[in-house]
């Protein structure tokens, strides 16, 4: 318990100092979530105007990780604000039930490339960011299908 606590203590202390020094429009890194369907985020610049986005998708499906290559661009009058646009990859297992209500998808693996176009904005003042995007996916090994539904509302603490 002491150690868990001594833990509390210094992580506090570590976002407390950081929310200071990060108040500006940009940001490095990020992390939070990404609302429908529900993922965890982490979006790391690599340049100035490029990102990597790393996405990992929980569900009683299964599950589904999606790597983004992401070109950011400012979007004048607007301090902090950008769009972006990129690709990437994914890779998922479905479940036993998801395979049980699809029996004509009876395969568990996913593999598929994926598009993203969105809008990024970081509030002033403190460390948060929010995105909305569209997240179009074609699934090649596997089933194969398009899904035009994905992407959504993002809320990540930044670094």
């Amino acid at each position: 318990m002491k150690r868990l606590s001594a833990f509390l203590v210094v992580m506090i202390a570590a976002v407390s100092v950081h929310a200071q020094t990060n108040d500006g429009p940009d940001y490095k890194t990020a992390i939070g979530v990404k609302v429908y369907p529900g993922a965890i985020t982490l979006k790391h610049f690599i340049k100035p105007t490029v990102a990597l986005e790393g996405l990992g998708y929980i569900s009683s499906d299964g599950f589904r990780l999606t790597g983004l290559y992401e070109l950011h661009n400012d979007i004048g009058g607007v301090a902090g604000l950008k769009w972006y646009l990129g690709g990437g990859a994914h890779v998922g297992v479905w479940s036993d039930s998801w395979r049980t209500k699809y029996p004509y998808r009876n395969d568990g693996l996913a593999l598929g490339i994926d598009g993203v176009l969105g809008l990024d904005y970081k509030i002033q003042g403190i460390p948060l960011n929010i995105s909305f995007d569209w997240q179009p996916s074609f699934n090649i090994i596997g089933y194969s299908y398009f899904e035009g539904g994905w992407g959504g509302l993002g809320l990540r603490y930044t670094f």
